[in-house]
């Protein structure tokens, strides 16, 4: 093989372009008599195909097949550019590795080079290295390990090029979770390689989460570049890793073996000749799990301690799948599994411990892990079945992009962001972001570091046991629990010390060890899972900082507001609510632990707001409304006077309105318009009606079903809805039928992940797939309502057939449980029922804008976006434009329309909702009051010309600013 030597690197080149770069490397290969002159046209032809460009500062330009005759001799050659050299496409390389190789010789260069690609900062190593013995070191540092298992080897698979092997295998280090999505796009951009007997080899370390080779053989034979493809192996780089492993397929090929790993090994042949570690041959044992969620943090934090009794190793896998089991004492790797309900879990134990941990671990799979859990149906298995035998890969790079840096909003500016937190606060700005650290990428001595790490981690779960023991919300101290157990994860502590004997830091090691975990958490389809990432990631910074010496910043003295990219829970916790007056951050949606935690403290709070916060000046002025979502920046001091006088205003006209609540919301000019509450539970009508509801305009059925340890029955639907209507004393109830999907599945009905939930299956679209549950339903709402008033409404309904199918089925229902008073309508929350509205009028008998799902599909924008979501604004004139087509309709046809979106109770839209017509507002009980006060401060006649002023304006901005002006 061969082998890297000082005289084969040259330092200190400089070259203006990729062109004079590659001409240095064919004079520097022609010199030392490896090639003839034809081998730089060579080189270049290689780069017009495709680029060399590896990553990490470092390119191989090599020659293509037609130029092979022109090398004398194979051979490598290296040339530093300390400057760098533009390779196109915004790559810079420090180190070019010029490969001159006559047939399959140079398969030993691969173990050189490819060692090095995932490492970290690597640019930086090659751009300041001062001699050849400091490149050749980068070059040869100690590997890592690579993944190598069964369900990474692919055989006979149908294909027809290499690009559909390159996909098989990047999809297979997908699901091996060694590669994230978007790995599949960088291997596109590389010039694969042909290794002999038509195998070839191709590799990548863009979207790499941890080493692995994938072996894809084809089901006929295939022709690449005129050369025979017959098996691909597929390379995720990750470190050093792979060098026994190359060297083991270098020999193999040598030897001859190419052939019979192109066709006629299996799957354990091909290991075996890989050298690739088989599962442990240890008793084992399955159970099927029940968690509505799956195995998310709480269950896996009860596996954990269970298994942590047993001296012995115990690990799991899902059963059916190919991965390589891990360890149960893991929390981190008992998350990465991403195990859901009805997939069985396959436990497996050394011999010493099997015959008492493996009841154990099984009976408390059984009873739940701490969490209720209903009997697994028929169908549940047979979806776990297909999520586990069927997975669906995406191969787009969907990695969140970072904020870049943008200019601060102007002083007198108003920002609008995703109201996290209620309350008005003052304040001025003070910047916190993300602690980074300096610290040596290599240690003292692995024992030394070790020593570091544990004394660090001590400290920090001391730390949060002090956190836990003065916490005095239950939300903050539950969050603590968990990343103490995070702290106590085996694993974190063994993947780290690997890296600690190859000569890392305790600080290089333990970051490298936690980033790796947190990315394998953020790739799960299950959002509750990959949502730990960010406790991952704030427990490893607690470690970091210990392992660094470093102080907390130092708060200022007076209130402020704090000012962040994203808060951690750990730094929301410790924050003194006495000088906090209220949080804003750039990222973040409304559900997240620190939104969860300021609401737990009483900091108003705003998140999302866009990267122009993070270049506001420290000490900028800010006025935060916590209540409308709303940031004025650098306010003057008569605004901020008005906002005192607004807080004192609120309170006032909070009194009055109460006082009045009971009378009937009516204009000026004698119209009135119908206020009725939104409703989740069965118990709050009657506070519904104490604030002057006049009727109920939504209820939400969902949470009634969620409230149930199973689905409920008939009867025990029929009892909820009878509390209602009873406690509505003839009023009229509005209900939604059960409105559940991918985005929020009931405990007891898992439905399987989807790419986008709120473009699957929710809704009638499901229900109308279940139709016993929808009939149920609906006989249950007719039993209870008897002669009073009864309004039912379909979810999502986007086509004339949904509608029709939902409205026969309630209609045979009724046949049998006839109800005097009732009326079947749609909730209009997808823009084609707006744009039907002319023909769905005129055969329903009402229709209920949902403004939150209806503003989202308009503007294409996710409510919950962490940026994007502030800027989801019903009062946006598409948005608008289709709540008057729905009206126009509707009164054409004497139908009558309501709105139940959050947009009811803004202030800014009620004047245009009922001015355009709108017959009914649905709000929370609360919002009851005040939404009556201000439609009786309203004109008919001017708030229509208002409203056909808004409808003409061109963003929510615009429209918000016209009613400012109005009022």
């Amino acid at each position: 093989m061969l082998e890297l030597d000082t005289r084969q690197v040259k330092m200190g080149q400089r070259a203006a372009d990729k062109a004079e770069a590659l001409a240095l490397m064919g004079g520097f290969l022609l010199e030392e008599g490896l090639v003839d002159k034809g081998y730089l046209a060579g080189m270049q032809a290689r780069e017009a195909q495709g680029s060399t460009y590896l990553g990490q500062g470092i390119a191989i330009p090599h020659g293509t097949p037609d130029t092979r005759d022109a090398v004398r001799q194979t051979g490598i050659r290296l040339l530093q550019f300390p400057e760098g050299v533009d390779w196109g496409n915004g790559q810079r390389v420090y180190l070019a590795v010029g490969i001159a190789a006559k047939s399959d010789e140079h398969l030993s260069l691969l173990q050189a080079l490819t060692r090095v690609l995932g490492e970290d900062s690597l640019e930086a190593s090659l751009r300041e290295a001062s001699t050849s013995e400091h490149v050749l070191a980068i070059l040869q540092r100690t590997p890592q390990s690579i993944v190598v298992e069964p369900q990474l080897i692919a055989l006979a698979q149908p294909a027809e090029d290499l690009d559909d092997l390159i996909a098989i295998a990047a999809r297979r280090l997908r699901q091996a979770d060694c590669a994230a999505e978007g790995f599949a796009g960088a291997l596109y951009d590389a010039a694969p390689l042909p290794l002999g007997d038509g195998l070839w080899w191709v590799h990548g370390l863009r979207r790499v989460k941890r080493p692995g080779l994938a072996f894809v053989t084809p089901a006929t034979v295939l022709s690449h570049e005129g050369q025979p493809v017959k098996g691909l192996f597929c390379l995720a780089t990750g470190g050093e890793g792979h060098e026994a492993l190359l060297e083991r397929v270098c020999e193999l090929l040598a030897a001859g073996h190419g052939a019979a790993l192109a066709g006629g090994m299996t799957v354990a042949q091909i290991l075996a000749a890989l050298g690739a570690e088989a599962a442990p041959d240890w008793p084992s044992a399955t159970v099927p799990l029940a968690n509505a969620h799956g195995l998310h943090a709480r269950p896996a934090q009860v596996l954990t301690q269970i298994a942590k009794r047993f001296d012995g190793d115990i690990r799991v896998r899902i059963a059916g799948s190919d991965a390589a089991p891990v360890s149960v004492k893991s929390l981190s790797k008992l998350l990465s599994l991403g195990a859901r309900r009805a997939q069985t879990l396959e436990f497996l134990a050394e011999p010493l411990v099997a015959q008492e941990a493996l009841p154990a671990l099984l009976a408390a799979v059984q009873s739940g892990l701490g969490e209720p859990v209903e009997p697994l149906t028929e169908q549940d298995l047979a979806r776990a079945d297909a999520v586990t035998s069927d997975p669906i890969e995406a191969l787009v790079d969907d990695t969140p992009s970072a904020i870049e840096a943008v200019p601060p909003p102007p002083a007198g500016s108003t920002w609008h962001a995703v109201a996290a937190s209620p309350g008005i606060a003052v304040g001025p700005a003070y910047l916190h972001t993300v602690r980074s650290f300096t610290y040596a990428d290599h240690g003292v001595s692995p024992e030394v570091e070790r020593t570091r790490l544990r004394d660090a981690i001590h400290a920090s779960r001391a730390e949060l046991g002090s956190l836990i023991h003065r916490s005095p919300v239950k939300a903050i101290r539950e969050i603590f629990v968990t990343h103490q157990e995070m702290l106590e994860d085996p694993s974190l502590v063994e993947d780290t010390d690997a890296r600690l004997a190859q000569g890392a830091s305790a600080e290089a090691g333990w970051m490298a060890t936690i980033n790796e975990a947190a990315s394998t958490q953020e790739a799960l389809e299950d959002a509750l899972l990959a949502e730990r990432a960010a406790d991952l990631r704030d427990v490893g910074r607690r470690v970091l900082a210990r392992l660094c010496g470093a102080e907390d910043a130092i708060e200022p003295d007076n209130a402020y507001i704090l000012v962040t990219d994203e808060v951690g829970p750990s730094d929301v916790a410790k924050l003194d609510t006495a000088r906090v007056a209220g949080i804003l951050t750039a990222r973040g949606g409304a559900t997240s632990h620190s939104a969860i935690v300021a609401r737990a403290l009483g900091i108003p709070a705003l998140v999302g707001a866009g990267a122009g916060v993070l270049s506001l000046a420290a000490g900028t002025p800010l006025l935060l409304d916590g209540d409308r979502g709303m940031l004025r920046v650098a306010p003057d001091a008569a605004t901020l006077a008005r906002a005192q006088e607004e807080r004192a205003a609120r309170v006032a006209r909070q009194q009055a309105a109460d006082a009045r609540c009971m009378e009937p919301a009516i204009t000026l000019d004698g119209h009135a318009v119908e206020v009725f509450a939104n409703q989740g539970d069965i118990k709050g009508t009657p506070a519904a009606i104490a604030y002057g509801a006049e009727g109920i305009g939504l209820l939400r059925t969902e949470f009634l079903f969620m409230a149930h340890a199973k689905a409920p029955d008939l009867a025990a639907q029929e009892a909820d809805y009878r509390q209602v209507m009873d406690a509505l004393e003839g009023r009229p109830l509005v209900v939604r039928t059960l409105d559940v999907g991918g985005d929020k599945p009931l405990p007891y009905w898992p439905i399987p992940a989807e790419e986008n939930p709120y473009l699957g299956l929710r809704g009638v679209r499901l229900t109308l797939q279940r139709p016993e549950i929808m009939e149920t339903q609906l006989r249950a709402l007719m039993r209870a309502a008897d002669s009073r008033p009864l309004r039912i409404m379909f979810p999502m309904v986007g086509s004339v057939t949904e509608w029709r199918q939902a409205r026969d089925m309630a209609r045979r229902v009724a046949l049998d449980t006839p109800v005097k008073d009732l009326q079947l309508g749609i909730m209009v929350e997808v823009p084609s029922a707006a744009l039907l509205a002319p023909v769905l009028a005129a055969e329903v008998d009402f229709f209920s804008v949902g403004t939150n799902d209806l503003t989202q599909y308009t503007l294409a924008i996710d409510r919950g976006h962490p940026v994007l979501s502030a800027q989801a604004d019903g009062l946006h004139p598409a948005v608008l434009k289709l709540i008057d087509m729905t009206v126009k309709a509707a009164h054409a046809h004497g139908k009558w329309v309501g709105v139940c979106g959050e947009l009811a109770a803004d202030p800014h839209a009620v004047p245009i909702l009922v001015g355009l017509d709108v017959d009914e507002l649905s709000v929370s009980a609360r919002s009851v009051p005040l939404v009556k006060a201000r439609v009786r401060e309203l004109d008919m006649t001017k708030t229509r010309a208002l409203a056909q002023q808004a409808l003409d304006m061109a963003g929510p901005g615009d429209v918000r600013a016209l009613v400012e002006a109005f009022d």
